[in-house]
């Protein structure tokens, strides 16, 4: 399926901003499932100095500096992409026991696993946690097949916590989140990666998009969209393989992929330094287009 990703976030300061340096992920990395067709960036004031690089994780940078005054601040991502539908898992049941892959991380046999056994040790925003080891093990019987073991974790995040974009912010604990049942995709990404971590297993964060419907009769509003996040689990011997926990799927051809990391402090899609400007109005627009096959 092809889509054209249009995001924008703009600021509008309280006071004039005299230089500010900025990072953004926001251009969609390619990869085996993913063809980026086009995308570009469009800043206003123009910037400086501009160039992309690639960090640690694999991910587009795009890094600039505006140096001269401003009232207003706008970057806008547009991208053209093709994703290709990733094989269905049928038999969740046939697969890796969870307790082989985490020996299997333990001891790094192999190129892939040696690189995937960062995604098993703690980050800035994902601690292994007793509570939530307590709350993952219903889902890590002993015996289990790994994606039978992430696919329960999945449904249960899903079925026992509340959608709540109002509860939390990018401050909010774990803890909290767990304590209350409710969040957001980002929360809920969050909260599998450290029941898995707590396992002994390697789980990463996926920042990106995904095509959203509109109810029956309706059309879709423009700049309706929004940012999403999902998480992805280390399968010795076959890779990465997603899950999306807010939705309860596994997904296939309407996720489409901006940056992956060990969790959001690693892929944040826009964050700079800047000097001057006091307070702000914050306003993020995204519009995911079905282009068709």
């Amino acid at each position: 399926m092809r889509y054209r990703v249009t995001h924008t976030t703009a600021y509008n300061y309280q006071q004039t901003v005299g230089l500010s340096y900025n990072e953004v992920r926001m251009l969609p990395r390619p990869s085996p499932n993913q063809q980026v067709i086009d995308t570009k960036l469009q800043i206003s004031p123009a910037p400086c100095d501009y160039r992309v690089r690639t960090d640690f994780f694999g991910n587009q940078v795009a890094w600039f500096s505006i140096r001269e005054p401003h009232l207003t601040f706008q970057v806008t991502a547009v991208s053209e992409v093709r994703v290709i539908r990733q094989p269905a898992q049928t038999d969740l049941g046939h697969g890796i026991v969870w307790e082989a892959a985490r020996e299997i991380l333990r001891s790094a046999i192999g190129d892939s696993a040696v690189e995937a056994r960062q995604y098993a040790l703690d980050s800035p925003l994902v601690n292994a946690d007793p509570d939530l080891a307590a709350y993952a093990q219903p889902s890590f019987v002993p015996g289990r097949s790994l994606p039978e073991a992430i696919h329960d974790l999945m449904q249960r995040i899903h079925r026992d916590f509340t959608f709540d974009p109002e509860f939390t912010n990018l401050a909010t604990p774990l803890a909290t989140v767990l304590e209350h049942r409710r969040g957001v995709c980002q929360d809920f990404a969050h909260l599998a990666i450290g029941c898995i971590r707590s396992q002994g297993l390697a789980a990463r964060y996926v920042s990106g998009y995904i095509e959203t419907l509109p109810p029956p009769g309706h059309a879709k509003l423009v700049g309706a969209d929004a940012s999403h996040a999902w998480f992805s689990v280390y399968l010795p011997e076959l890779g990465w393989m997603d899950f999306d926990p807010t939705n309860n799927q596994t997904p296939g051809d309407r996720h489409i992929v901006v940056a992956w990391g060990r969790d959001y402090s690693d892929v944040t899609p826009l964050k700079g330094v800047i000097f001057g400007g006091q307070d702000h109005e914050l306003s993020v627009s995204v519009e995911v287009e079905n282009l068709g096959l």
